[in-house]
C-alpha cells in the first residue's frame, strides 16, 4: 500500500521523466535534420563535376536565389564547429561529412535507445499509479 508521500514522489518522478522524454524527442528531431542535411551535402558534392566549371543557384533566404559559377579547382570551406571553418578539397570534404554523418547515426541510435528506456519507465510508473488508485478505491 502506497502512502500519499510515495504517490507524490511517483508523480514527481513521472513529470521529470516526461520532461526528459520531451527533450530526447527534440534531440532526436534535431539529429534527423542534421543527418538529412549531411546526406544532401554529400550528394551535392558528389555531383560536382571536377572537369568543368558549372553554374548553380545559391539560396540567400526567403526563397530567393542568386546564380553563381562553381570553380571546380577551388577548395571548399567547411564549418567544423565552434565558429571554425577550414578549407578542404572535394574528397576531403566528402570524407569529413561522411564521418560526421556516421557520428550522427550513432547519436540517433543512442537517443532512440534512451527514449525507449524512458518510455518503459513511464509505463511502469503508470502501472504503479493504476495499482495505487485501485487499492485506494478498494479501501473505501
Amino acid at each position: 500500500m502506497m502512502s500519499e508521500q510515495q504517490a507524490q514522489e511517483l508523480m514527481y518522478q513521472m513529470q521529470t521523466l516526461e520532461g526528459y522524454f520531451s527533450q530526447l524527442a527534440q534531440k532526436e528531431s534535431s539529429i534527423i535534420s542534421i543527418i538529412r542535411e549531411a546526406s544532401a551535402a554529400i550528394e551535392s558534392l558528389k555531383t560536382i563535376d571536377d572537369k568543368t566549371d558549372g553554374e548553380s543557384l545559391i539560396p540567400v533566404g526567403l526563397g530567393a536565389f542568386v546564380k553563381a559559377k562553381i570553380a571546380t579547382d577551388e577548395k571548399l570551406i567547411l564549418n567544423i564547429g565552434a565558429g571554425v571553418a577550414v578549407e578542404k578539397d572535394k574528397n576531403s570534404a566528402i570524407n569529413f561529412l561522411e564521418s560526421r554523418l556516421k557520428e550522427m547515426e550513432v547519436a540517433l541510435q543512442e537517443t532512440v535507445g534512451q527514449k525507449q528506456q524512458v518510455a518503459m519507465s513511464l509505463e511502469q510508473g503508470k502501472q504503479q499509479m493504476d495499482q495505487m488508485m485501485a487499492a485506494s478505491r478498494s479501501k473505501q
